[in-house]
């Protein structure tokens, strides 16, 4: 007994480290097992997924139809209209981008032909060597990219049943998320433990709430920031306005980088087609796009749906097309601000729901 009182003793702070540390890794095991399960059927999971998204946009147009509507006829009108806006957009987009596309390419070679003399001629004073070293990265870069989101999609797509099988869990995803969510939710909670039944409740509607609102955010930020360009390249007489718009328009949807990466291109288009000082101001005009778009519309527009400090949306991004490509990409920021705001929310740190959260009513495994 001596010897053990007297013997070396465990700081405080590293037996609390040591705690801390042994449960996280608990913690990511027990993910990492979840991960692999759900990998083994990524289709199912992804279509079920995208219907997720699908709901978040017809279910607030399908409540209001739902005023005047049977709740089967609304949700048949709401599917309707949604699918008849999505088409329409695409329909736009991709027929500005080809009907300018041989146009669009001949400009942008042109304006890396001006970048390569710049780089060459300029005060940087490279060697052609070194250009062709740091255009063939940069293009390896793009076309690994390219390869990995065609090989990816050919690789689910070339099993018929499993595109069968994932259409069919899409189509009655939605029907069934828009027609009883509450029954649906409450038959998960039903087969948990009573005690944790309340933290699940509140923490399925607070990632579901990031989902869905970041869902409708990004399609009106992404309108948003292509109207935006669209007017500026036009009153900077940038010829292909429509169809960098557009491009602009797609790489919206992966927040903070997606948009400035494809004004890129316009300010190489307008470096070609109008010279160095109107693609200076196509880059000032991405700076000013950016700034109204992360001080301006998020806030307005997705609320707190989404409240991630700028560097860890580009970690989400990056842990995501690491994980699943462009796919990743597009899913990581409502994922990580779903998991944010379960994780505020059980560590006590959000003052809107308060942890632990009140018992559930008796009827909540049974609610509609």
């Amino acid at each position: 007994m001596a010897e053990q009182s007297g013997g070396p003793q465990v700081p405080q702070t590293l037996q609390n480290a040591a705690g801390i540390t042994w449960r996280i890794l608990v913690l990511l095991a027990g993910l990492v097992v979840v991960g692999l399960i759900l990998g083994q059927i990524f289709p199912v999971v992804f279509a079920l997924f995208l219907a997720m998204l699908v709901t978040a946009w017809t279910s607030p147009v399908m409540n209001l139809l739902n005023k005047f509507l049977p709740k089967v006829l609304a949700m048949i009108m709401a599917l309707i209209l949604i699918i008849a806006a999505i088409v329409t957009i695409l329909f736009i987009v991709v027929r500005s981008t080809i009907s300018e596309s041989s146009k669009l390419v001949s400009s942008l070679q042109s304006g890396l032909s001006d970048i390569r003399g710049w780089l060459k001629d300029g005060p940087l004073g490279l060697t052609d060597e070194a250009i062709n070293n740091l255009f063939t990265q940069a293009e390896g870069w793009g076309t690994t990219a390219a390869k990995g989101v065609l090989s990816s999609a050919v690789g689910e797509l070339s099993n018929l049943g499993t595109v069968i099988i994932a259409g069919s869990v899409f189509l009655f995803g939605v029907i069934f998320f828009l027609l009883t969510p509450g029954k649906i939710w409450g038959w998960v909670i039903s087969w948990l433990p009573r005690s944790i039944e309340p933290t699940v409740d509140t923490s399925g509607r607070i990632a579901w709430g990031a989902i869905s609102g970041y869902t409708r955010g990004i399609v009106l930020i992404a309108l948003a920031d292509a109207t935006l360009v669209f007017i500026g390249l036009t009153v900077m007489q940038v010829p292909l306005a429509p169809a960098l718009s557009a491009v602009v328009f797609f790489g919206a949807f992966i927040p903070v980088i997606g948009a400035p990466i494809a004004t890129f291109f316009a300010a190489v288009v307008a470096l070609a087609e109008r010279g160095p000082v109107i693609a200076l101001l196509v880059i000032l005009l991405t700076v000013v796009v950016g700034s109204f778009d992360g001080d301006v519309l998020q806030p307005l527009v997705m609320g707190k749906a989404v409240s991630l400090h700028p560097l860890a949306i580009i970690f989400a991004i990056a842990a995501g097309s690491i994980a699943l490509g462009i796919v990743g990409a597009l899913i990581a920021v409502p994922i990580a601000g779903a998991v944010y705001g379960v994780a505020k929310f059980v560590t006590g740190r959000d003052p809107d729901h308060p942890f632990p959260p009140p018992a559930l009513p008796a009827a909540t495994s049974t609610a509609s």
